[in-house]
C-alpha cells in the first residue's frame, strides 16, 4: 500500500500460519468494509480509513479510469526519469547482506530499472496534467551510520532524512523518492511484525517529500522474503539483497503513482503495488537454485508484479503483456 508492503494481523493468524510456511506472507490487516457515500483510504501510517466519497474528477483524457482501480484527483510524478535518493542508514561495512556488494547490486537494479517493460506499467497511471515517465534512476546517496540510533519509529526516520536535506548532504526535492534502507541489525518499530516496508509524504525542510521505509529482509526472511537464497545471493540463505529489491519495487511504483496519498488506489484503499502484493508470475530457475522472473542490468531479479491501469486491468511482469492471478 501507499504505506504498507507487507501487512500481518493476529485476525488473520491462520492465513498469516499457511503464507509463511510457503515463505512468505502477504496478508494485510483487516479494514472495515466502506458503505455507500464512503471510502478507503491510506492514511500514511499503514492502514486505511473511511472517508466521505467526494473525489475529485478526472477532467481530461489523461486519467484512465475502469480497470479496478481508481483515481482520486491527486497528482503523479511525471519526471523523466523520477529521482530516486537513497539513506544507507546503520553499517553497510558488515557481514551477510549488509555489505558494500548489497550497496552495489542495489545501485545497479535503480539505474537499470527505468524504461524496462516492467517499470513503463507506471505509464498506464496519470493525473489531470500528464502520465508517468516509466523512467526512474538513481540520483544521489549518502550513508547515516546510526544518527537516531538502533531502535526506530517513524519520527526518527524523518529526523534522520531532514537532516540530509537541512545540511545539503541531498537535494530537497519534492519531485523525488527518498529510500530508507536500514541494515538488518537496525529495528523499526512494526518491521517484521506489521510490515516489510511503507512510504509516504511529509512536509521536511519545507518541502513535500516522498520517502520510503525499506528494511534489510533476512533481519525476517520468513516474513518478508518469497525466497531466503535469492538469485543474487552470495551464500544461501543470505537473500537479503534481493528481498530489499522485491520491496524497493513495490514501494518504489507506489510512491510515483501515488506520492501523496490522494491519487490512485481501489476502494479497498490498496494501490497498484498491493494488488499484485507478492505475486510473481511464471518464474525460472537461476543457477543457484533461486527463482527469478526478471532480466535485465546484466543480472536476474525477482520482483512482484504490478496492477496495469489498461486492458480491464491486471498483474503483470511487463507493459502490455499477459496477466496473472498468483
Amino acid at each position: 500500500m501507499l504505506s504498507s508492503f507487507c501487512k500481518v494481523s493476529s485476525a488473520c493468524a491462520f492465513l498469516f500460519m499457511i503464507l509463511a510456511a510457503n515463505g512468505l506472507v502477504a496478508q494485510q490487516v483487516l479494514r472495515p468494509e466502506p458503505q455507500r457515500g464512503e471510502k478507503l483510504v491510506p492514511d500514511g501510517t499503514g492502514h486505511a480509513v473511511l472517508v466521505p466519497d467526494d473525489d475529485a474528477k478526472p477532467t481530461t483524457d489523461t486519467v484512465v479510469t475502469g480497470n479496478g482501480i481508481n483515481y482520486h484527483g491527486g497528482p503523479v510524478l511525471q519526471g523523466n526519469p523520477v529521482p530516486i535518493y537513497v539513506i544507507w542508514y546503520g553499517n553497510w561495512n558488515g557481514t551477510g547482506s549488509n555489505t558494500q556488494a548489497t550497496v552495489n547490486l542495489i545501485d545497479t537494479f535503480l539505474n537499470s530499472l527505468g524504461n524496462t517493460g516492467y517499470e513503463r506499467i507506471n505509464t498506464t497511471y496519470g493525473d489531470t496534467t500528464g502520465n508517468v515517465s516509466g523512467n526512474l534512476t538513481l540520483a544521489q546517496q549518502v550513508f547515516d551510520p546510526g544518527s537516531q540510533g538502533t531502535k526506530l519509529r517513524n519520527s526518527k526516520i524523518s529526523a534522520a532524512i531532514s537532516a540530509q536535506l537541512t545540511s545539503g548532504a541531498l537535494p530537497t526535492d519534492p519531485t523525488g523518492v527518498y529510500l530508507f534502507l536500514t541494515a538488518s541489525g537496525i529495528r523499526e518499530n512494526g518491521f517484521c511484525s506489521s510490515f516489510c516496508g511503507f512510504h509516504t509524504r511529509q512536509t521536511l525542510n519545507g518541502a513535500d517529500i516522498k520517502w520510503a521505509f525499506i528494511g534489510n529482509t533476512d533481519r525476517c526472511p520468513s516474513a518478508c522474503e518469497i525466497q531466503s537464497t535469492g538469485p543474487n545471493s552470495p551464500s544461501a540463505g543470505v537473500g537479503g539483497a534481493d528481498g530489499m529489491i522485491n520491496v524497493i519495487t513495490h514501494e518504489s511504483e507506489e510512491a510515483i503513482t501515488d506520492p501523496d496519498l490522494n491519487a490512485w488506489f481501489d476502494n479497498a484503499g490498496q494501490e497498484d503495488a498491493d494488488k499484485c502484493n507478492f505475486k510473481f508470475g511464471p518464474t525460472q530457475t537461476a543457477p543457484n537454485g533461486a527463482r527469478f522472473n526478471q532480466t535485465f542490468g546484466g543480472h536476474n531479479w525477482m520482483m512482484q508484479m504490478e496492477w496495469e491501469n489498461s486492458r480491464g486491468g491486471g498483474c503483470d511482469q511487463t507493459l502490455g503483456g499477459p496477466f496473472f492471478t498468483n
